[in-house]
């Protein structure tokens, strides 16, 4: 049997006590289960972190890692909640975020995804010639999408490539909790995908605009984190990874200024000015600014 824990934050404890039947402490953690607030809230085992969302009237759910971790999900949800599950939503198309779709064929009611997102799955599915292993979204939206779920309305928008050509940004807005996908990696180097339009500017500008959106009383969800860190928090950490992003941008430009070949610039071990940056993964961060500063 998969050991389990569900996480409470002390300020939840009674919004959470609605919940007490999935509220289980086994050690060690294998996967987990956190409530953030009014019914919404995360899970986490491997891939980018699922959100979701329990109503009377309906489930939903954001994001599905690999079939055995949707599969983990489902199966305490059902402990709480028999309903259906009304929608499920995918941030973008990469593997680690909708690989277990296939987990909800027969259970989902409907999987939504922007346009881009929902070509780029069809696409790396069929070049990796999986298609049958695969759940598509049966809907798409290209700016702006927005549905009431019991008494949650959920509001979805699209400001363009980021992280890719195809990023969502979930707001439960009575809750006030936004899933980010991987629009933010917590502390961690960013996977920034050039063979789906990714944009190092754009996506700096988004998060710019999302800081400004929102209010501080908002929580955001995060498609990953570095270990040590949390997958979920607010807007100053937004604001931690834009200037991360931007740091990146003006370092990389300045090295090429410098007349340093791509090679050398390749060999570089840290960000200026972002600290807190560090470990594998920051050769993805270089390639991807170096070809979008044309070199």
């Amino acid at each position: 049997m998969k050991r389990r824990s569900f996480v409470q934050s002390g300020s939840l404890a009674v919004t959470f006590s609605a919940f007490a039947p999935l509220i289980k402490m086994i050690n060690p953690v294998e996967y987990q289960i956190k409530l953030l607030r009014r019914n919404v809230g995360i899970f986490n085992e491997k891939g980018g972190t699922i959100g979701w969302l329990i109503q009377p009237d309906g489930i939903v759910v954001v994001d599905t890692q690999w079939k055995e971790q949707s599969e983990h999900l489902l199966a305490e949800i059902r402990k709480k909640d028999d309903g259906p599950v009304q929608l499920l939503i995918n941030t973008h198309h990469h593997g680690d975020h909708t690989s277990g779709n296939i987990a909800y064929k027969g259970i989902a009611k409907h999987i939504l995804a922007h346009a881009n997102s929902k070509a780029n799955q069809e696409a790396v599915a069929k070049k990796n010639n999986n298609t049958a292993e695969q759940l598509f979204p049966d809907m798409t939206y290209t700016d702006r999408w927005q549905q009431s779920i019991g008494d949650e309305t959920i509001d979805i928008q699209y400001l363009g490539p980021a992280h890719t050509n195809g990023d969502s940004i979930i707001h439960f807005q009575n809750a006030n909790i936004v899933h980010c996908g991987d629009l933010v990696f917590n502390r961690r180097y960013p996977y920034i995908d050039k063979t789906t339009g990714a944009s190092i500017e754009n996506w700096i500008e988004i998060l710019q605009q999302l800081q400004s959106y929102f209010d501080n009383e908002a929580i955001f969800i995060f498609g990953h984190a570095r270990e040590g860190y949390e997958t979920s928090g607010n807007k100053s950490d937004l604001a931690a990874f834009a200037d991360y992003l931007t740091a990146l941008l003006e370092f990389v430009s300045s090295e090429i200024r410098s007349g340093k070949s791509k090679d050398q610039i390749l060999l570089a071990k840290e960000i200026p000015g972002a600290p807190h940056w560090t470990g594998e993964g920051i050769e993805r961060s270089l390639n991807a600014a170096l070809e979008e500063l044309g070199l």
